[in-house]
């Protein structure tokens, strides 16, 4: 329980290196993938985390190493929140930016694609949204979080 298998430091660099890796498979996986989450996204996360697991712990199953590992993780992203807060470079690299992908009714087909956004999402979307056809919206935005806010036109009010 006690006692590690390897090196103390050992877990800190397999942490870094498997928190960087996930990082940059889910930023390449685009918003929407990290922003909601359907139950087959909750399946990879789950399987994802158990596949990393030996490589973070080199078949060490102690307390101290798992504990080392976890702090490592936990210490990666606080520095990362840390330094994205910092370097407004960084954090859009890392978060990527917002886009628009309604304006003014017409939606944006190739960031459709390009963020897998398929026609029922943008439909449930427009829902949540308060409206139920593009041509209401004047503007929907695809956040840095993968959420899609919607701003609708102006309605004019005939009295």
């Amino acid at each position: 329980m006690w006692n590690l298998s390897v090196p103390w430091w050992e877990f800190v660099l397999r942490g870094v290196v498997v928190y960087l890796f996930l990082l940059v498979f889910l930023r390449l996986t685009g918003k929407r993938q990290t922003g909601q989450y359907a139950p087959f996204d909750l399946v990879l996360l789950l399987i994802l985390s158990n596949a990393v697991q030996n490589s973070m712990n080199a078949g060490d199953n102690s307390l101290i190493g798992g504990l080392i590992s976890a702090s490592t993780l936990i210490g990666c992203h606080v520095a990362l929140s840390h330094f994205t807060y910092r370097f407004r470079r960084l954090e859009r690299l890392i978060d990527g930016r917002a886009r628009v992908l309604i304006q003014d009714g017409i939606a944006d087909e190739a960031l459709m694609r390009d963020e897998r956004i398929s026609p029922s999402d943008l439909t449930a979307a427009l829902r949540a949204g308060g409206c139920l056809h593009a041509h209401e919206v004047e503007r929907a935005t695809i956040e840095v979080n993968g959420n899609i806010t919607i701003v609708l036109r102006h309605r004019s009010s005939a009295a």
